[in-house]
């Protein structure tokens, strides 16, 4: 046998055993890196919230991008809902900035989701959650209801006013360890006029929604009671043959339950206010009564998330729930590095909805994209065909109808209600007679005196200049509605103004006369002045800065007021209205002057016009026989002309070499806002002179 090639036993022996070993290492390291791929991937997968809660088949969930997603399954935005684990267990966590996109008419960004069925109150209805609120925004305005809070569940209305009969707030001031838990109940406003609604805020743990600072940045002590940051509470709501019970409970605080009638309204009557809302939602005109069936002919459907009531809109708008918050422009990173948001974990929740329960799709067409929808101005008052308009950069528009221009002209929702508004700066393009500039319309039919018309109008004035010159009566003023002749000398027996000195809180409003002049000579015109609430034209400052004091009885910018010019038979007929004001009414005949002579030139127009060298007399008939017609608008009577050329007139403001652009951004310019407004025929008076 050749040695070179025979194999012994225990060399086969040795090799088998070299194989089995290999073979069985190769076996182990093939489990082992499949077992390794399993473990990557079952770590790579991801925990959807609908994975934590499986309710979402019932919800359609927006978005602080104001989208709607629809049933949330198998979904999730890193920047506004996902699950999160806290090292014990999954939560589903949803985050809402300041600013974003909104959804339906409201002010708010949220992260929630809405019911895709709506049911009566008259069957069952039942909402659960265990939750905790992380964060609210840590920017606001203290004075106002609403900042540092967020709406954790609610029920909605459907349909009609789609009022909320619940809202279940989280609140907590900057500083504060402890913030407040209170619900909200908001009365289905009778009639077809919904911006007179309010809320009537129930405390649970903590303060009520009323419990406010007096001044931007003046906090409340901090309540013994309330609820920290991360701390967990559980809500349940029933609804159950039209009555609301509710249950709030966590650990280490008392168990509070509630119950509310939903069909029956304890709010049908003024006297039925109660005393929290004449405190908080009065003063800002929100005084609407409710209907006495309730909710009882709606369809409700409950809401849970985060919808942030702290929002970036100025308080003047409304000092219950726009909270001047910072926003960063709508940058979301930014918001959320700097706290201005609201994020909220649920760990549990549920629903449960009747049988009979009916499709909830008309709301969400109803409110999906609406706060990004152009809605043109002669879509909230109709009469736009009846007038063409000057814009604040010399634009002339013939046809308002399905017109809107976002510099001037458009539409702004409040969170209570849409607006018409109406925006010119301090320096554009003028009228070819005018030294200011408008955004403001121009009545296309003409009239005479003695043939008479109507223009009546609802409105707020948001701005007015905050530069010029004290001494100049024109100076922080606007125009808000005129009649205008379209012949002779074309001069106005009405204006109506607002005005309002830089550091007060109230301004006045007035309305002037401007005679008629006799002769052909028209530089001796002159205003007569006729205080509404505040002063007449005529109060100014003795230099530049000299404010005089604040009217007492005067209007807040974003306060509304109404009037009515009514000119029947060749007499003018005025009235003024606001919440919580005297109405005032005045008579001034447009046909036949009071100040034909120079002895009949009053001592407020000698004080202010003569020395001007505006010392004319008036035509015998006044304005009978001339064509005149309406306008209304902001007519901004703040210019930067020098008051060298006219004391009266001329206010100096500051206009950045007339940059549209500048003036907005720093306070020189003038924005009216108007919700209703008529124009027509006259009718037969009722009112007195004042």
């Amino acid at each position: 046998m050749n040695k070179k090639n025979s194999i012994t036993y225990a060399n086969i022996s040795a090799l088998s055993s070299t194989c089995l070993i290999l073979g069985i290492f190769l076996l182990l390291s093939s489990c082992f890196n499949t077992a390794k791929e399993v473990d990557k991937s079952v770590a790579q997968k991801t925990v959807y919230p609908s994975d934590v809660i499986p309710f979402f088949n019932h919800f359609k969930l927006i978005l602080g991008d104001g989208s709607n997603v629809g049933h949330p399954i198998d979904f999730e935005s890193k920047d506004f809902f996902f699950a999160k684990n806290d090292g014990n267990q999954n939560w589903v966590v949803y985050v809402a900035p300041n600013a974003g996109n909104t959804h339906g008419t409201s002010n708010n960004i949220r992260t929630e989701l809405a019911q895709a069925k709506k049911w009566s109150p008259m069957t069952e209805a039942k909402m659960t959650a265990t939750c905790k609120v992380t964060n609210v925004s840590t920017t606001g305005d203290a004075r106002v209801a609403a900042s540092y809070s967020v709406v954790i569940g609610q029920i909605h209305s459907a349909d009609g006013h789609e009022n909320e009969p619940f809202k279940l707030f989280y609140k907590k001031f900057p500083g504060h360890k402890k913030g407040s838990v209170f619900w909200n109940y908001e009365i289905n406003t009778a009639g077809d006029d919904n911006s007179g609604r309010w809320d009537y805020s129930y405390p649970i743990w903590g303060y009520d929604m009323s419990v406010i600072g007096s001044t931007p940045t003046d906090f409340p002590p901090e309540p013994e009671d309330g609820i920290e940051l991360g701390e967990e509470l559980t809500y349940e709501v029933v609804v159950k043959n039209g009555i609301m019970s509710l249950k709030f409970m966590s650990e280490g605080h008392e168990t509070k339950t509630f119950t509310k009638n939903l069909i029956a309204s304890e709010y049908a009557t003024k006297a039925d206010m109660p005393e929290q809302v004449k405190k908080v939602f009065v003063p800002i005109g929100q005084d609407g009564v409710e209907r006495p069936n309730a909710y009882s002919e709606e369809g409700l459907f409950f809401k849970q998330g985060a919808y942030n009531q702290t929002n970036g809109k100025d308080p003047i708008v409304n000092m219950v729930w726009c909270a001047g918050a910072e926003t960063h422009g709508g940058d979301f990173k930014k918001q959320y590095e700097t706290g201005n948001y609201a994020e909220v974990w649920f760990k549990t929740a549920s629903v449960e909805v009747p049988d009979d329960a009916i499709s909830n799709e008309g709301y969400f067409a109803a409110n999906d994209g609406l706060a990004t929808k152009i809605v043109a101005p002669h879509e909230v008052i109709p009469f736009m065909d009846k007038f063409k308009m000057l814009m604040g950069d010399g634009t002339n528009v013939d046809d308002l109808t399905k017109f809107e221009n976002k510099d001037f002209f458009y539409t702004i929702i409040d969170g209570t209600m849409r607006w018409v508004v109406y925006k010119t700066p301090n320096a554009g393009v003028t009228s070819k007679n005018s030294s200011n500039t408008r955004t403001e319309l121009h009545e296309k039919r003409e009239w005479t005196p003695e043939q008479g018309g109507k223009l009546t109008g609802t409105c707020k004035v948001m701005h007015v200049s905050t530069s010029g010159d004290a001494r100049v009566a024109a100076s922080y003023s606007t125009v808000v509605g005129q009649i205008h002749s379209g012949e002779g000398h074309e001069n106005e027996p009405c204006k109506i103004f607002y005005k309002k000195f830089p550091g007060h809180k109230k301004g006045s409003v007035f309305w002037n006369y401007e005679i008629n002049t006799a002769g052909d000579d028209n530089s001796g015109r002159w205003d007569y002045s006729y205080p509404v609430w505040g002063y007449d034209m005529s109060v100014v400052g003795s230099n530049p800065t000299d404010f005089p004091e604040e009217p007492k009885d005067g209007i807040e910018l974003g306060e509304t007021f109404s009037y009515e010019i009514n000119v029947h038979k060749g007499i003018m007929y005025l009235t003024f209205s606001s919440e919580g004001h005297e109405t005032k009414t005045f008579t001034k005949n447009l046909i036949q002057s009071e100040y034909t002579t120079k002895a009949a030139i009053p001592q407020q127009t000698q004080k202010l016009f003569v020395p001007i060298g505006q010392d004319g007399v008036e035509r015998a008939t006044a304005y009978a026989g001339e064509l005149n017609y309406f306008k209304q608008g902001a007519y901004n009577q703040t210019n930067g002309k020098a008051p060298e050329k006219n004391i009266v007139w001329c206010a100096g403001a500051e206009t950045y070499g007339g940059d549209i652009a500048k003036q907005y951004e720093n306070g020189c310019y003038t924005e009216v806002w108007f919700k209703d407004a008529t124009v027509g025929e006259s009718s037969a008076p009722t009112q007195s002179k004042n």
